[in-house]
């Protein structure tokens, strides 16, 4: 038995057990066979089958196509919230109904591949057995299937691609030819780097020297292809570790579109320390990387080397935009998070209401990480001090109440719309965060103060 009994694994084996009564192989295959017998519960399960697409359609009411050409379909399966123990103490009453929720389970159909004419996807798929299947994917601990149904209890591995002995040796190597499974799919270096850094698995010589020979050819990847992966290696549980191994197989250049570099990523360090105890926001470890690369070589940084980067990273975030297809939600936190830090810098100098608006913005928390990171750095490091004893009292009174005038109670007492409009609301919530005003009337007594009449 599974050392991950869950409701998801239970589910995964129903579909296997409806493909086998239906008189078909079905086992489970690819990352949750890894994940498993390296000791980690399974996030996903994928079942391969000899079933051709509209059979599995047909063997389940909740299922579609979401790669019919590849013969992939989407099972859709109930499963349970409960344990084994509970579901067989209570196995029909309203709770066990109520606690069920929907278990998406991939199946796909054996296949092989061949015609990769873009260096991504093939041309021509013909379905065929396991092991054909097996000897067409990326990685041999990525090759593996499981049989969860066997007389006696005990999950079996099925292994044609010596991935189990890879999986000991903590080795990651391509099946087959190296030069040649890259070839089919160049994103295939990327997610070496990804599964090699995450795993913490070396790199086979023979994979190794093929992404070098290859990694110039990332750049023929759809951009926002490389851009997913990037953000998936930043759910990493080490950054630092990835992009070192991306640098070292100069294919940050092809990432970046831009020539290879080996900074020392001593920001991404810091951010890499900090996914330990806390999740690092994607535009937190993009402005730490970018820092890295591009602020002055050798630099510590300070308030005036960070202001003087900042100033001149908004082409530099544009190219990044570009060559990672980053949304714009993500590449606006990226410029925002990078024009924080000089204000940080000068904390010491900031008013208390510059200080609450700081503190308040949406990309603070991005911003406090980087900065956090960068505590390598004496100068920033005695902000980060200042900051964080005196930033407490702050939250604890309110960075962002409620203003206690708007902008129709400035137009009820007689202010003219108009250029000097947004200027005299920021001016009366200065006030307001500064703790000199404190109710209702007093806004409204220093907005006639300050207005221009109509």
């Amino acid at each position: 038995m599974s050392l991950f009994e869950t409701s998801l694994r239970r589910a995964a084996v129903q579909v296997v057990r409806t493909l086998r009564d239906a008189g078909h192989v079905a086992y489970f295959a690819g990352g949750c066979v890894r994940d498993a017998l390296l000791g980690h519960p399974p996030q996903d399960y994928d079942v391969a089958t000899d079933a051709l697409p509209d059979k599995v359609i047909s063997l389940f009411k909740r299922a579609r196509f979401v790669g019919e050409a590849f013969g992939v379909v989407l099972v859709n399966m109930l499963g349970d919230l409960m344990t084994e123990d509970e579901r067989k103490a209570e196995p029909d009453t309203p709770r066990t109904r109520q606690n069920r929720r929907i278990h998406q389970i991939e199946v796909a159909t054996f296949r092989t591949e061949w015609g990769y004419e873009d260096g991504r996807r093939p041309t021509n798929v013909e379905f065929t057995d396991a092991e054909h299947d097996a000897r067409r994917r990326d990685f041999t601990v990525n090759g593996l299937f499981e049989d969860p149904l066997t007389e006696d209890g005990e999950a079996r591995i099925i292994d044609y691609v010596g991935g189990r002995a890879d999986l000991h040796a903590h080795v990651l190597r391509a099946i087959g030819d190296a030069e040649t499974r890259f070839g089919e799919d160049y994103l295939r270096m990327l997610r070496a780097v990804r599964f090699a850094s995450r795993l913490k698995f070396r790199l086979d010589s023979a994979t190794s020297a093929a992404i070098r020979r290859r990694a110039d050819k990332l750049s023929q990847i759809r951009r926002e292809r490389i851009g997913q992966e990037v953000e998936a290696m930043r759910t990493e549980p080490a950054p630092l570790r990835t992009i070192r191994v991306m640098q070292r197989h100069t294919l940050e250049g092809g990432a970046l579109e831009k020539t290879s570099a080996t900074p020392m990523l001593r920001t991404v360090a810091g951010l890499s320390r900090l996914t330990r105890t806390e999740t690092v926001a994607f535009p937190a470890m993009l402005a730490g990387w970018m820092i890295d690369r591009h602020l002055a070589a050798g630099d510590l940084p300070d308030a005036d080397a960070i202001a003087r980067f900042v100033a001149d990273s908004s082409p530099i975030v544009t190219r990044w935009r570009n060559a990672l297809c980053l949304p714009n939600n993500h590449r606006d936190a990226l410029r925002h998070t990078l024009s924080l830090l000089p204000e940080a810098m000068h904390w010491p100098s900031l008013s208390k209401a510059k200080r609450k608006r700081l503190l308040a913005n949406r990309c603070w928390p991005h911003a406090w990480q980087v900065l956090r990171a960068m505590g390598f750095s004496a100068k920033v490091s005695d902000v980060i001090n200042t900051l964080q004893k005196e930033s407490a009292t702050l939250f604890d009174e309110g960075v962002a109440p409620e203003p206690l005038v708007n902008g129709d109670d400035l137009i009820r007492l007689g202010v003219k719309p108009g250029r000097g409009f947004g200027r005299l609301l920021d001016a009366i919530y200065d006030e307001q965060l500064e703790g000199r005003i404190r109710t209702r009337q007093q806004a409204e007594a220093l907005a006639k103060s300050r207005a221009v009449p109509k």
